[in-house]
């Protein structure tokens, strides 16, 4: 007894390794399709292949997919006009403090100042730390400080409306609430910290508070940056080790850069990334927003050295092949940081977007960054990512691809494979429908051995099968020595005549087989005989002709490949035959046959070297095509047409070949063309021939 024990699936359970044969099936009808291995493989990729355990496939669509739901989902979410709203809010909040503190300090000296109790204490103290004598009346005191309170109200009340000129205004102000101050400096901070980062990952955080050395040694690595990238766009070679070496601690990434192209890529980056949060903003907030970042630079030549370092940057790929606008529609709020960080996310997306685009169109699997798509999409992403990069692998490990250049090519084993599947596809189906082969059996003598017995009758090949012949004695006789035998006793070997064969396989190319769905199924066939003859009756010859204003011989390695004839015109019957009858007659012995499949009515004729096409067919194009079959009849050539429609005219036409050949005619169907044409072959090459 066994016990089997059944649970959800959670990604722990071990997934069986990849099928090299599995991969090549999913990928064969597409190339039978388009007869296109590059675009096979792109399908393969975009799609995915369901996994052993009967997952949903993964694949490229998918992953880009799941990329933009989740852009999607986070443009729905946030409101990006919050982060501007943030900033007016807390300046509100900080002059609301302020305004308050001064009305109370005001209304305090008033208060003093009319002979009403007030201690004005915390006042007296300040005036006393700054070196006010111990011994002055309260009065000059409250003087003092209504002075004071009145002209900060004044400043307050006369603060400019927009948020950038409160800034201004308000950095050199000297705050009476000490919370109000500090909330402002933490606002200052975090505009720094912003205005630096849209330059160089994670600076700010190395340059909060600036003294002047720092901020001078700031200046000369922005210069000195400058410098470099005007070589580099001049043609030269800037050494940028030397620079890594001076200012290599102002870049705090744990690896760091490790060229001028790494770091410029990342300066562009997040140049971008404030780029693409001010194009989101509305006119009037951007503007504002822009005035107020650079308003943090206090130091004019910082200022220029960094508008320079914008410019150069631009220069060396503008900004407007990375920005991106994005339109919000969420109500979640989230402050200016939160934004930058936001729009990281965002353009991560896109980048990783644009990678798989590339890759579904052509591109290398390598082109997309593992550790990118795995933060952003998680861990089955990324195991989907490393699956997929095993497709290709596994199908050249198995020999059944290998590089041509730049592109993939199938091998002849892989060719052989999918002849092989298409062979047991078309018999599978014969089981299924019960079609014999209606083998015929005749004596005589020679043909090849079977595995079968039977008892010897005159004529027969004398292949003696030793044990069945000694084992007839002792049954009849019964078990002691000696043992005689009797002539009803032997036994031998059935042997099978197998005709040598020549085909020809005419494959109709134009345009309407692929129309009708045809295409696809006939060349299945034609691989699949292939497979047949070259597997199970290797001293028969089997040729394909594929015919559509002009006939040409194939190879069994074009098979896959193989496309139908999109740009030109016609249904040359006539040159195929010519054809095939030239191919035939390199065979003097055993039988010579064309397999003809098709839809459609003779639409062209060769004339002089050229092909004429005339629709409706012209009598003069019927009548080339049926002197052709003239001339293989009187040869001895059997044609069997297979033809995929039944409209009266065609029927017409392929009844006047069938009496002029004696051969046969199938009306079928693409789903059922295979059993025909195989069972036809099997059956008219073996003859049992010894014995009934």
């Amino acid at each position: 007894m066994y016990a089997y024990r059944y649970s959800e699936w959670d990604g722990s359970q071990d997934v069986p390794p990849l099928d090299a044969d599995d991969v090549l099936a999913s990928i064969t009808d597409d190339l039978l399709d388009f007869g296109d291995l590059q675009h096979a493989l792109r399908n393969l990729l975009q799609r995915g292949m369901r996994d052993p355990l009967g997952q949903r496939p993964q694949g490229l669509r998918q992953l880009l997919q799941q990329l933009r739901q989740q852009r999607r989902q986070m443009l729905d979410h946030y409101d990006l006009t919050s982060a501007f709203d943030d900033i007016q809010k807390r300046l509100q909040e900080i002059v609301r403090l302020e305004k308050e503190t001064v009305e109370r300090r005001l209304d305090e000296a008033i208060r003093q100042l009319e002979g009403r109790e007030s201690p004005l204490r915390a006042f007296q103290e300040a005036m006393k730390e700054d070196g006010a004598q111990q011994g002055q009346p309260d009065r000059q005191f409250a003087q003092m400080l209504k002075d004071i309170a009145e002209k900060k109200k004044g400043f307050l009340e006369n603060l400019p409306e927009d948020v950038g000129g409160q800034v201004k205004e308000l950095q050199n102000y000297e705050f009476m609430d000490p919370e109000a101050g500090a909330k402002f400096q933490e606002l200052m901070e975090m505009l720094k910290q912003a205005m630096m980062d849209s330059f160089f990952n994670n600076l700010s955080s190395q340059i909060a508070s600036l003294t002047p050395q720092e901020t001078q040694r700031l200046k000369e690595m922005v210069r000195e940056l400058n410098q470099m990238l005007s070589e580099k766009m001049a043609g030269g070679q800037p050494d940028f080790q030397q620079f890594i070496q001076s200012y290599g601690d102002m870049f705090p990434d744990k690896s760091g850069p490790q060229s001028l192209e790494e770091l410029t890529a990342q300066m562009q980056h997040q140049i971008s990334v404030m780029q693409s949060l001010l194009d989101s903003l509305p006119a009037d907030m951007r503007r504002q927003l822009q005035d107020l970042l650079m308003e943090k630079i206090s130091d004019p030549e910082l200022q220029h050295d960094l508008h320079e370092l914008a410019v150069n940057l631009d220069i060396l790929q503008p900004m407007r092949d990375l920005g991106n606008r994005y339109p919000f529609h969420g109500d979640e709020e989230l402050d200016l940081l939160e934004a930058l960080h936001l729009m990281d996310r965002l353009q991560g997306l896109d980048e990783m977007e644009r990678q798989l685009e590339r890759t579904q169109y052509g591109g290398s699997l390598d082109e997309i960054d593992e550790d990118k798509l795995r933060e952003l999409l998680g861990e089955e992403a990324y195991e989907t990512l490393r699956q997929l990069k095993q497709f290709l692998e596994v199908l050249e490990e198995a020999g059944y691809i290998r590089r041509k250049g730049s592109t993939w090519e199938l091998t002849p084993r892989a060719i052989r494979k999918i002849g092989q599947k298409a062979l047991n596809e078309i018999y599978a189906q014969l089981k299924k429908a019960a079609r014999g082969k209606h083998p015929l059996r005749e004596r005589g003598s020679g043909g090849d051995r079977t595995d079968e017995t039977k008892r010897y009758e005159f004529g027969d090949r004398f292949d003696l099968h030793l044990g069945q012949t000694v084992m007839n004695a002792v049954l009849r006789e019964g078990p002691g020595l000696p043992l005689h035998l009797d002539k009803d006793d032997f036994e031998v070997y059935r042997s099978e005549q197998l005709t040598q064969t020549a085909t020809v396989m005419m494959l109709d190319l134009s345009w309407s087989m692929a129309l009708r769905g045809s295409f696809h199924a006939a060349k299945k066939v034609a691989l699949a005989l292939n497979n047949l003859i070259r597997s199970q009756f290797p001293h028969d010859t089997l040729y394909i002709l594929g015919f559509s204003a002009y006939a040409r011989e194939l190879t069994a390695e074009q098979l896959p490949y193989l496309r139908w004839d999109e740009s030109v015109l016609g249904t040359n019957m006539h040159h195929a035959f010519m054809l095939a009858q030239r191919l035939l007659a390199r065979h003097k012995v055993g039988t010579r046959q064309v397999i003809m499949i098709s839809d459609g009515e003779p639409t062209a004729h060769l004339e002089h070297g050229r092909s004429y096409f005339a629709y409706p067919p012209s009598p003069i194009t019927i009548r080339e095509t049926l002197k052709e079959v003239h001339r293989a009849t009187r040869k001895g050539i059997i044609i069997n047409t297979f033809m995929l429609d039944r409209n009266y005219y065609l029927k017409e036409f392929v009844n006047q070949i069938a009496r002029i050949n004696k051969g046969r005619v199938f009306y079928t169907t693409p789903d059922r063309l295979g059993q025909y044409i195989v069972v036809d072959y099997v059956a008219q090459k073996r003859k049992r021939i010894s014995g009934a």
